[in-house]
């Protein structure tokens, strides 16, 4: 039975779906964020295209992408937005947010929390369900992109334009787009990708062997979603809606971020007694360092004196957690 376990963890909330003592869907939420589903007070700021699109300056701070604009509104007139999509990480400069007009009032967001229901809280005491069910393992394929399967491999890139995955592997050409199909479905429903989607599956001549790699994704891949039919090059296109960015996105944006929280959670569960040694790349201790409330929350759970060493040479990902006497 399925069962879905969240997380309250310092810098992050976090969620995942467990099926089989695996994770089967996975997210994570950084606080501050605008959610999708917030109402709040904005204004237009620019008028891009007559009649259906603008920019708003938003209450809170920031601007969103308004689209359709109301018949009527002028730049400079106030109004209500509601974000229908989260501002999303890119090289080069963020998207942002998405939204439309509304007449309903001011609202935050649905939380991680709210948005998955009824949840088993998962704390910092006792055995690691989250780790047990390859917590860090999802955590190093959504910041790499590499994703096995047996007889071959995922390997996932995140463009403007859509999140793509190649399928590689030594199977026959027709046993290894159904394999691959259905790996891409289940890191797809695993990473929380959404948007545009394309998976490059081996060419495939033959018409039944092209429906049999589609229908192996229907089978795994969650409704609703559109897709395409596989073409004679093996290329197939997925279409989900999208509200927030995929854990790829949020991971790969801050590399160093995501270490840091990652590492936190580590000194977290640390089991024993004295002072806790957190060490370090230089620039995940600086990260750690310049969030006071992260080691003061670290701190207080523990009970322990936090030392937070940057150590050069150190990867990003490979800081260290152990205690010490004081």
């Amino acid at each position: 039975m399925a069962e879905w376990l969240h997380e309250e963890g310092i810098g992050e909330d976090r969620a995942i779906l467990v099926e089989g003592d695996r994770i089967v869907e996975a997210a994570i939420e950084l606080p501050g964020r605008l959610r999708a589903g917030s109402i709040v007070d904005a204004r237009l700021a620019a008028i891009l295209i007559p009649g259906r699109r603008g920019i708003a300056a938003l209450g809170p701070g920031g601007e969103a992408l308004i689209e359709p604009l109301p018949p009527g509104l002028a730049e400079g007139a106030a109004f209500r937005a509601e974000i229908v999509r989260e501002a999303l990480p890119e090289e080069g400069r963020a998207k942002l947010p998405k939204a439309r007009a509304t007449e309903d009032s001011p609202r935050a967001g649905p939380t991680l929390a709210e948005r998955i229901g009824t949840f088993t809280s998962h704390g910092a005491i006792g055995p690691d369900r989250f780790e047990a069910a390859g917590w860090s393992e999802l955590l190093d394929e959504a910041m790499r992109g590499e994703i096995g399967f047996p007889g071959g491999a995922l390997r996932m890139s995140l463009t403007p334009a859509m999140t793509l995955f190649d399928v590689d592997g030594n199977l026959p050409p027709a046993e290894l787009a159904c394999v691959g199909a259905a790996a891409a479905a289940r890191t797809i429903r695993r990473l929380g990708i959404k948007g545009s989607i394309g998976i490059d599956l081996p060419t495939l001549p033959g018409r039944g062997e092209r429906q049999a790699a589609a229908a192996a994704l229907d089978a795994l891949l969650p409704q609703p979603f559109e897709r395409t039919a596989v073409n004679g090059f093996g290329f197939l296109q997925v279409v989900i809606r999208r509200e927030r960015p995929s854990l790829p996105e949020l991971l790969q944006a801050d590399p160093v971020g995501a270490a840091a929280r990652a590492l936190l959670r580590r000194a977290q569960r640390c089991e024993g007694h004295g002072r806790l040694l957190v060490q370090a790349a230089p620039p995940v201790a600086a990260r750690i360092e310049a969030q006071p409330d992260w080691l003061e929350r670290l701190r207080r759970e523990t009970g322990a004196e936090i030392a937070l060493q940057g150590q050069p040479g150190l990867a990003i990902s490979a800081g260290h957690v152990q205690r010490s006497p004081s």
